[in-house]
């Protein structure tokens, strides 16, 4: 808020679509490109600890997992990979909440499979919501964190319900 007060009036709509999420400025994505794809290779290298680790803390660490090294690399890792994702488009939300729960429930709960799995269905929802925010009300552009959001929130509870197994 302090920077969008400070800034000159023209260039406020490029901020405000990139805080809202906006892939249009992402023209020289290399640098976080790379980071997500060392990220991608490191997370399908921890994908066995992470199976064992879905069987409970006690469990994965009796079968060799350092559980508390696992949980600060994923802390770390994950973190990375948010500021990359979000240096090239800004806060697109729903994302990351819906593409991994879809392809659980599609899939199962192998880390091998819903690691790259997630990153192209994620991938995949993201350039839908893009196009059709560029298209839906052209010549205008709506920000996609927008769309994604309008698209999230109900897949998102209807997932969540599922989880609880309909109940409130």
């Amino acid at each position: 808020s302090f920077v969008l007060s400070l800034s000159p009036p023209m260039q406020l709509p490029g901020m405000l679509f990139w805080l809202m999420g906006d892939l249009s400025d992402a023209l020289h994505p290399g640098l976080p490109l790379v980071i997500l794809f060392i990220g991608l290779v490191i997370a399908l290298w921890l994908s066995p600890a992470l199976n064992l680790a879905l069987l409970g803390s006690r469990r994965a660490a009796a079968l060799g997992v350092e559980i508390r090294h696992l949980h600060i690399m994923i802390y770390v890792l994950a973190s990375l990979l948010t500021a990359a994702a979000v240096s090239i488009a800004g806060a697109i939300g729903f994302i990351g909440l819906i593409a991994p729960h879809m392809l659980r429930l599609l899939a199962g709960s192998d880390h091998r499979i819903l690691v790259p799995g997630a990153v192209l269905i994620g991938g995949s929802l993201l350039m839908l919501a893009d196009t059709a925010a560029r298209t839906m009300i052209a010549p205008m552009q709506l920000p996609v964190g927008v769309l994604t959001a309008l698209f999230g929130v109900p897949v998102f509870l209807l997932l969540l319900n599922k989880s609880y197994g309909g109940r409130s």
